[in-house]
């Protein structure tokens, strides 16, 4: 079993404070804020680190699905924007938007679709956030 860890330190007020972001083996330290999350301040937010495990997620999944269907995908790039709205909960995730481009010799572009739907509802991270999150998906071959 893998154990994956991460950690944040927040200082200050939610309006006025700053956060760093790590992750535990080194990979990504970024810095947060209320400015980077709720308007368009620098530095990252939750939701982009959610989108980003989401695309690399799904990405390393298909890329298997593809494999194992015999066609070794060159590339695959996915992009996730990640929806962050008030809602009566207060602000809430509410969906995942992921636009795949797969360079997949030999494979038809109807195939890549399938896989690409099954990578979506299966990688660990979509079935982590797809019982409250819905989450959408464009998929084509370059």
């Amino acid at each position: 079993m893998a154990i994956r860890n991460a950690s944040a330190r927040w200082t200050g007020t939610l309006t006025e404070g700053a956060g760093v972001f790590r992750t535990d083996k080194g990979g990504y330290e970024g810095n947060y804020s209320f400015s980077s999350r709720f308007e368009e301040g620098e530095g990252t937010n939750p939701e982009e680190l959610i989108g980003a495990a989401q695309a690399g997620c799904f990405s390393m999944f298909l890329a298997k699905l593809v494999a194992d269907a015999g066609h070794p995908a060159t590339s695959i790039e996915t992009a996730a924007q990640v929806h962050l709205e008030r809602t009566d909960a207060g602000q809430t995730i509410t969906r995942i938007e992921l636009h795949t481009v797969g360079d997949v010799p030999g494979m038809a572009e109807g195939d890549f679709v399938k896989h690409a739907e099954g990578a979506k509802a299966n990688c660990p991270v979509s079935r982590l956030l797809s019982p409250g999150t819905e989450i959408t998906l464009s998929a084509r071959l370059a």
